[in-house]
């Protein structure tokens, strides 16, 4: 047995990665539960292929899942990974490019045969393992095959069987190189695998050998003390962004005592917010999968008529199918929360890839004069404010709303502090009565200071009225064709929208100076690119500000004068530039557009070289 040293690390970014059917993503999300139950503050980013059975040992069918977690303040997941663990050649060759010089690279040398040598394109005779091209990087060779399928002899399972517990071992070797316990995926295990005693046995057993195989191998071995992070004193889970935008959803439905229900059609990457909503019944929530787009929104627009809390969420293809009854709920003037959950496009585009190009399609994406707020959520706790809030504009100004999250949101995670109700504000529902006077009509239409009108529940006597997509008239309700009325109503729901600015708070910078050369101007998930770039910049003498806008329609009333504060505003999107053009065109400031469009969030270098670009100038 080799010698073994110790030595402690502020922060390490692992990157998995293999065949879809090897488990990386399990593998990667029980390693960052462990990690965050030590106390680590934790940013993830899983990558998958978007076909469901991508082929076997080929480019295409490589997933990844990276994990950066630490005792300091975490915000992205990092741009080069310290590890990289790769369960075959083409996993090494799709992500070598991602690895760190002098990075650790952990491989199993079974995924390395003439086979996957070939699937994965190297040229005949080359393996990367021997030809000294891999001199630069510290190298740990494992034949977790062979080793998983010792582990488990005598256990009567068929070799195809056995080898599905493969990535417990590197589980378990990646966890004793940095001191982690295994209890939270024994748990995992026990509760997977209830129903088959014999699997949790099986796997247990290869996560135990993968962890004590760090004791026996003969080359010498570091293991890395990461220590807890310094969190705010209060209980925390790991959360994902559709975890949070579910549970967020749930809050306020019981903060405004309304019954959540949730209309939607499967897709990715918008999927677990379904997942997680079923759930949660003992909550009174509940969910319908419907058998189309269409269907899904307009059975939530009912709930919304009948007086509950319609919801209905997709990605940017689904988006396409539900507008026109968007336009629907937006001319019946009912709360509706639509969750766009965005990804590659256009049309079927880059499924499992993220993307933050539906900004235009939310806010124009409907015929005629169709105003609907918009808000984004910039990471995956964020998530769990921006669905309360998205609910609170939509009940109380009586509209649709969307909620934009993406793919690299929905799917990445990272340490979440459980809020106490008592923090969350309550949601005001102001249900119509029937206090008429007698001859008095009810008039559904009839307008607050906010240009909000009553929600009127259906079967409430003498409160009945028209409902339909054809114009409203004033007051009333009834259909109308008169061109006078028509002008005064389109005008009319769009000031209702406009005015929701008087109940939102103002823009806040993020960080950074006051007023000066350069704003970052961020949305969405640039979020935590962006503040680790600035951080890094600060420590290097480049003070830029910067701004993250949660509210995209309408803008918080100070935008405007906050972004002439700044001799450049540099606005970055995952996108070819729509935020952008709202903010020259609002504000008539020549922001300066940076866009990335291939299906992965910014790294923090792409993001500091922007800025000493224009620090420069």
């Amino acid at each position: 047995m080799a010698s073994t040293t110790q030595e402690q690390k502020q922060s390490v970014v692992i990157l998995f990665a293999g065949d879809s059917g090897d488990g990386i993503q399990l593998t990667g999300s029980q390693f960052t539960t462990a990690a965050a139950l030590y106390g680590n503050d934790i940013s993830t980013f899983p990558n998958f292929p978007a076909e469901i059975r991508a082929p076997q040992g080929t480019l295409a069918g490589v997933s990844g899942f990276q994990v950066h977690f630490g005792s300091v303040a975490i915000h992205s997941p990092g741009d080069a990974c310290d590890v990289l663990v790769v369960m075959n050649a083409a996993a090494l060759k799709a992500n070598l490019r991602q690895l760190r010089q002098g990075g650790t690279i952990i491989v199993n040398t079974d995924g390395f045969d003439p086979k996957n040598l070939k699937l994965a394109k190297y040229p005949d005779g080359v393996n990367p393992l021997h030809d000294n091209s891999l001199d630069r990087y510290r190298v740990i060779e494992i034949d977790v095959t062979k080793l998983t399928r010792t582990a488990l002899t005598g256990s009567g399972m068929g070799t195809k069987e056995t080898d599905r517990s493969k990535n417990m071992f590197v589980l378990g070797f990646v966890c004793w190189m940095y001191n982690r316990s295994l209890d939270s995926i024994n748990d995992f295990l026990r509760e997977q695998f209830r129903k088959r005693p014999e699997l949790v046995e099986a796997n247990t057993k290869v996560l135990m050998a993968g962890y004590h195989y760090g004791d026996t191998i003969e080359q010498p071995m570091t293991r890395y003390e990461v220590k807890a992070a310094t969190l705010t004193p209060g209980t925390y889970r790991s959360i994902t962004g559709n975890q949070g935008i579910a549970l967020g959803l749930i809050a306020a439905a019981k903060k405004s005592g309304l019954t959540l229900f949730y209309g939607t059609y499967p897709i990715t990457p918008a999927s677990d917010i379904l997942h997680e909503l079923s759930k949660h019944k003992n909550f009174g929530v509940k969910t319908y999968q419907a058998e189309d787009e269409i269907a899904g929104i307009t059975a939530a627009i009912g709930a919304s008529f009948g007086g509950n809390l319609g919801v209905t969420a997709s990605s940017g293809p689904g988006i396409a199918l539900k507008t026109e009854a968007i336009g629907l709920a937006t001319m019946l003037e009912l709360p509706l929360v639509i969750v766009n959950v965005q990804r590659g496009g256009p049309s079927t585009g880059l499924p499992t890839k993220t993307e933050q190009a539906d900004l235009l399609q939310a806010l124009y994406g409907r015929n005629g004069e169709c105003p609907v707020p918009v808000i984004a959520s910039s990471t995956p706790s964020d998530c769990f404010d921006v669905a309360f809030e998205a609910t609170r504009i939509a009940i109380e100004h009586m509209t649709p709303v969307f909620l934009l999250s993406d793919g690299y949101i929905a799917n990445g995670s990272e340490p979440w502090k459980f809020p106490q109700a008592s923090d969350l504000k309550p949601i005001q529902v102001r249900f119509a009565k029937n206090d008429l006077q007698p001859g008095e009509k009810f008039l559904p239409y009839k307008r607050d200071e906010k240009l909000v009108r009553q929600w009127a529940i259906p079967g409430t006597k003498g409160l009945e009225h028209r409902v339909g997509g054809l114009e409203k008239e004033k007051d009333t309700g009834n259909i109308s064709y008169d061109p006078e009325n028509h002008e005064y109503m389109v005008k009319i729901r769009a000031e209702r929208i406009a005015r929701i600015a008087d109940y939102i708070p103002e823009q806040q910078l993020d960080s950074g100076p006051e007023k000066g050369k350069v704003l970052v101007l961020g949305w969405g998930s640039t979020y935590g690119s962006i503040k680790t770039a600035l951080i890094e910049l600060r420590s290097e003498g480049i003070d830029a500000a910067h701004a993250h806008v949660r509210y995209l329609y309408p803008f918080p009333k100070n935008l405007g004068e906050l972004v002439k504060r700044y001799d450049y505003v540099l606005v970055p999107e995952i996108n070819n530039g729509q935020l952008v053009k709202l903010i020259r065109e609002q504000f008539m400031v020549d922001a300066v557009a940076l866009n990335k469009i291939k299906g992965v969030p910014f790294t923090t270098t792409e993001l500091s070289e922007a800025v000493k670009a224009l620090f420069n100038k």
